[in-house]
């Protein structure tokens, strides 16, 4: 079995090969992005922007990870519950891009669709027998949710997918930030033993390094919902699956404050009429107030690294730190 890192390699190089002939197919289909009118003025330039590059490190994941990683039904059901979210936002970019049907998918549908394998995630656990008792970082304390199980599996996937759909708003935003958080969860599976997971998380960091060439200000190439969608679909399922529940709320923090902003920006108008942030989510706040795009997602990758730093010290008495 190859090292997880000659893997990941191997992954980003794929994503290299893959990427200019899906960013030369996208522009002659025109397959572009559309801006919000609202938002910044310098992202008008980026119209037109080819969208669902996500496809690009999917595949690579997908092939470099079905070639190299342990075939364990573990794998699969990562794998399969990834993909599964990734062909949900994949439909809701093909509305958009495609059909140039500007709202894509609704709300509902598309949380229907979550909703959905989330719950045949859960099934599949509870029938392997998947611990329902819940790690409190910091705490040394552990709780057994029971029949509540089902509904932190439910937060945890539907939250964070849409946390990441939120967060890729800026060039390299996303991708940057999902591969902090990954990296510090393939960790977290290498202590567990728990190989096919760091396999997992290692082909997709590689696939997304090699997204992240094209993707890095000014984009030539942009995630899309079936990208974002995906990532933060992989990042609650090896949670799940590493029992490190709760610890994906610290290592994601970045994306656990991308969602505040918007749901604080929501009902402070409502209440009062008035707007906490010049724009939300919080990425854009910082941009309306005059920072460059590239300092916005170097800020916000520092910020991911000491939240996966701070998730990550409650594992670091395994190995004697």
């Amino acid at each position: 079995m190859l090292p997880v890192y000659f893997v990941a390699i191997i992954a980003f190089f794929l994503s290299i090969i893959i990427c200019p002939v899906y960013i030369g197919f996208s522009r002659r289909q025109q397959y572009g992005q559309q801006v919000r009118s609202d938002g910044p003025r310098r992202h008008y330039r980026k119209a037109g922007t080819p969208t669902m590059g996500g496809i690009v490190f999917l595949l690579s994941f997908l092939i470099v990870t079905v070639i190299f990683a342990p075939k364990t039904p573990l794998l699969f059901l990562a794998l399969f519950i990834t993909l599964g979210n990734a062909f949900l936002g994949f439909i809701d970019d093909y509305q958009k891009v495609v059909r140039r049907r500007s709202l894509g998918l609704r709300a509902r549908e598309k949380l229907l669709g979550q909703f959905i394998f989330a719950l045949l995630f859960y099934f599949v656990l509870a029938l392997s027998g998947h611990s329902t008792v819940v790690n409190i970082p910091f705490f040394a304390l552990q709780l057994d949710f029971g029949l509540f199980y089902p509904f932190l599996i439910f937060i945890l996937m539907i939250g964070f997918s849409n946390a990441v759909n939120l967060t890729d708003g800026i060039d390299g935003l996303a991708g940057g930030t999902a591969i902090v958080a990954l990296l510090a969860f393939l960790f977290i599976a290498s202590v567990q033993g728990i190989q096919e997971i760091v396999y997992f998380c290692g082909t997709l960091v590689g696939a997304c390094f090699g997204f992240l060439v094209f993707n890095l200000h000014p984009a030539r190439v942009f995630m899309g919902d079936v990208g974002s969608l995906s990532l933060g679909t992989a990042l609650a399922v090896v949670a799940v699956l590493t029992k490190a529940e709760f610890s994906l709320i610290i290592i994601g923090g970045v994306f656990v404050l991308e969602t505040l902003s918007v749901i604080v920006q929501v009902i402070s108008f409502k209440l009062t009429g008035k707007r906490v942030f010049l724009m939300s989510p919080l990425h854009h706040h910082f941009e309306m107030k005059g920072w460059s795009e590239w300092h916005v997602v170097t800020g916000f990758w520092a910020l991911g690294f000491c939240f996966a730093i701070l998730g990550l010290l409650e594992y670091t008495p395994i190995l004697g730190w």
